[in-house]
């Protein structure tokens, strides 16, 4: 009897849990909701130290946390959510340390397949963003399954930054934009085709040799979704440590004190509350600048 009046209890406060946060977003709605937003998630090894945990329980804990962000985030109707899961420089960490975090990433990429996950349940599709080439093959393929499975859904996009770096990404859009241009003087060595490529939408003179800043994006890793309106980062650290620079001219910054395990429901609200005060002023800096940018609000 005592288990289920348990049960019946935690029923109870989680349908009122979930009651309360639709009526927090059908207000939030009224205002600015932002499409994108992308969380850093540090603090995680902290936390189990300051817990005194075993290495590798604060990733687990966290991995709650990233639960339920993107459930508030679905639910409030932000389309497209990013990740910091894995960096470019984290392959520098002890071997040991980056095994046991390459395994329980493959073990969470694997769960995303099953029918009750919560980018099923969403309908999101899943991209596995960064030079995945250095993931081993255990882990490049579960990824590559975990895209093609959710390549199907259309509500939501989740983009998992692993073996990423913003300035690897940049390199990687030059180099293949480089190559693009390469491939168009081979197939038409006259230079009657060059004026193909414009810069802001302006013809360029025959033999001009300038690669567009659409071109250039048409070419990065995070092609797959528009710029973030919003970077959260956790453990009150305000450096994006090589993520999303390309894209983050105009996002706004949070970032709360508590350690990524730490984070709740409050610390979301409290961002796009002060994304949505601050709105005004980052469309007019958007105005000014004037920065042309291609077309990437799609779910393909």
């Amino acid at each position: 009897m005592d288990k289920e009046s348990g049960r019946q209890a935690s029923n109870i406060f989680g349908n009122l849990g979930s009651f309360l946060r639709k009526c927090i977003f059908r207000v939030l709605s009224v205002g600015p909701v932002p499409k994108h937003i992308a969380f850093v998630m540090d603090g995680n090894r902290r936390y189990a130290k300051k817990r005194k945990l075993t290495e590798g329980a604060g990733h687990r804990i966290g991995f709650f946390a990233l639960t339920s962000m993107l459930k508030y985030c679905y639910e409030l109707g932000v389309k497209y959510v990013t990740i910091y899961a894995f960096s470019i420089d984290n392959f520098k960490r002890r071997p040991e340390e980056v095994q046991s975090l390459m395994e329980f990433l493959q073990e969470k990429i694997e769960g995303l397949l099953e029918e009750e996950s919560i980018v099923n349940r969403y309908g999101v599709r899943v991209y596995f963003i960064g030079n995945l080439k250095l993931l081993s093959k255990s882990v490049r393929l579960a990824a590559e399954r975990a895209m093609a499975a959710t390549a199907s859904n259309s509500k939501a996009v989740l983009s998992i930054c692993v073996a990423y770096t913003s300035t690897d990404e940049i390199v990687h859009a030059v180099q293949e934009s480089c190559e693009e241009w390469d491939e168009i003087k081979v197939l038409d060595p006259s230079g009657s085709g060059y004026g193909l490529i414009a810069l802001e939408g302006n013809e360029l003179n025959q033999g001009d040799s300038v690669i567009s800043l659409a071109v250039v994006e048409k070419h990065m890793y995070m092609g797959v979704a528009p710029d973030p309106d919003i970077i959260i980062r956790t453990s009150g650290e305000t450096r994006l440590s090589n993520f999303l620079l390309w894209q983050s001219a105009f996002s706004h910054l949070y970032s709360p004190p508590v350690l990524w395990p730490e984070i709740g429901f409050r610390h979301l609200l409290w961002a796009v509350l002060d994304f949505q005060r601050n709105f005004i002023y980052l469309e007019e800096r958007k105005k000014v600048v004037q920065i042309p940018q291609i077309d990437r609000d799609r779910s393909s």
